[in-house]
């Protein structure tokens, strides 16, 4: 591939642009009350989780849960949520970042697993849409992976580049949706993953955004 197009960037929003982690110990919690399971602490939650989301359930209930049982919990899960994600707010100098990177002429798009009609609102009330070339949210079931989403995402966008992009996400699954498109990724440790459970997908791990930014600036270039 070649090296004529801007240096992208596909940015993850739960864990990452968004700073959520209490909305979604909040919510997994609730959703445990309703389903007689006991609290998790967001360092537990941090070691288990992965994706599809119904193995992270297999995890902490010793068996996969039925189709009726994942229905529930994830009706019941994005119920809470909602209630808990209006305390949250964007990533201390994330704001700052996207109008830096599109400042210096290059191009970035959100692509994310919650669902579209709620992602779009929720972006376009933080005041960053404009920052973005696309935003695309989950349309179809939830609980699946990225890798999907992914592939129709860059189809979807002009002049953009496998090569020259760059995705950054919280989880192991947004670096296994990048390998899937030939294109690269790094991963936050601030969202969903803990360190251990990111370094183990063997592409760059940071501790901030900025240093996420500055990483896709170099595995760009």
């Amino acid at each position: 591939m070649g090296k004529r197009g801007r240096a992208h960037i596909v940015w993850d929003w739960n864990g990452t642009l968004f700073h959520d982690n209490d909305a979604i110990i909040g919510a997994t919690n609730a959703a445990f009350a309703e389903l007689g399971l006991e609290p998790i602490t967001l360092e537990r939650y941090r070691a288990l989780y992965c994706v599809p989301v119904p193995k992270f359930y297999e995890r902490l209930l010793g068996r996969l849960p039925t189709d009726a049982e994942w229905e529930i919990m994830d009706d019941i899960f994005h119920r809470y949520y909602a209630e808990h994600r209006v305390r949250c707010g964007l990533t201390e100098g994330a704001a700052e970042l996207l109008v830096r990177w599109r400042s210096a002429g290059h191009s970035q798009s959100l692509l994310s697993m919650y669902v579209h009609d709620e992602l779009v609102p929720l972006v376009r009330g933080f005041g960053i849409e404009a920052h973005f070339v696309r935003v695309d949210g989950r349309t179809g079931p939830s609980g699946g992976s990225k890798a999907g989403h992914m592939v129709r995402h860059l189809e979807a966008l002009t002049g953009v580049e496998p090569g020259r992009t760059v995705v950054i996400g919280d989880a192991a699954d947004d670096a296994v949706a990048a390998r899937h498109v030939g294109a690269r990724a790094v991963l936050y440790t601030g969202g969903s993953h803990g360190r251990a459970s990111l370094e183990e997908v063997g592409v760059p791990v940071v501790d901030t955004l900025a240093e996420a930014v500055a990483e896709a600036e170099r595995l760009a270039a």
